[in-house]
Parts: C-alpha cells; structure tokens; sequence
C-alpha cells in the first residue's frame, strides 16, 4: 500500500527568521521528518501550495480536492495548517467516499524542535492505513471525523463537538 501524502503548508512547514522574528516557508520538512522518524512505509510526496491555512481560499481548498479525486492511491495524508483544517476536512468529507483521507498538521513548527508535528505525522500515516474510506482529521493522537470536529484555541487542541 503507497500512501500519498499532499503538502499544503500550515505550521508544520514554517521556519523562523531570527532577524525579523518572523514565520515563513522555504521548503516542506516531510522527507526528512519520515527519514529521522525511520518510516518504511511506500509514500508519495507532492507540494501543492505552501501557505498559512487561514489564507487559504476556496480555489486553493478546490485544489485539495481534485488532486485527492486523482490520486490512484487509496490512503491520503494531507499536512494543513490547523486554524483552518475542520473547514478543508468538511469539503472532502461531502465529496470523497471510496478513499481514506486524513488531514494532520501542528501547533508548534517542526523546526523549533519542540513541534507536536513528528507525532501527528506518525499517527496520520497509522490511521491512514486502517481506517474506512471517509476523511479524518489525525491531532493529538486521535482521530476525528471530518463532520464532527473543531480546533479548540483555548486549550490548543482538536476535540469533538457535542
């Protein structure tokens, strides 16, 4: 089973400008975050956008899609910014049923060392492996489903919603 994982940005993939103290992008970190967390599993690994998620818009969320639509890979992780991830997950989830679809991301950068992103990877890519075709969202070590989710900021946490 090869898994195909899409790139989109979000914190994961942020690095910090010392000098002006800001967050930018250079280059997604996923080929050396699976080659120091020693995975063996068969990946795909394609870029469509590297953006903050809460700049993203309708036609980069319609993008996700069809490159998910295509993919002949039947389990997908997709790395998200995490402000925005419920609202992507909602547009998969009503258009995507026959493939396992799970969208991951992290609170902190994965270049600060201290980042959440390793973990979240890691068990995006388990729950992409056994769970039913549907879309999911994979934080904190669980898994949600794509219509019952939500990014509690208070807490700095993804949670059901009751």
């Amino acid at each position: 089973m090869t898994i195909k994982l899409f790139i989109t940005g979000g914190t994961f993939d942020k690095e910090y400008n010392e000098l002006n103290g800001e967050l930018f992008f250079r280059k997604t970190h996923l080929e050396e975050m699976l080659r120091l967390g020693r995975s063996r599993l068969p990946v795909k690994v394609k870029t469509l956008m590297m953006i903050d998620s809460l700049l993203m818009t309708p036609s980069h969320r319609a993008r996700i899609l069809r490159e998910c639509r295509a993919a002949k890979e039947k389990h997908i992780v997709v790395t998200h910014g995490t402000d925005t991830m419920p609202e992507t997950a909602r547009l998969l989830g009503r258009r995507i049923t026959d493939k396992t679809v799970v969208l991951t991301g992290a609170m902190v950068p994965y270049k600060f060392g201290s980042s959440d992103g390793m973990f979240n990877l890691g068990s995006a890519l388990s729950f992409a492996q056994v769970l039913p075709p549907g879309v999911y969202i994979a934080m904190n070590g669980r898994f949600f489903n794509w219509n019952n989710v939500r990014k509690n900021k208070a807490k700095g946490e993804f949670e059901e919603i009751k």
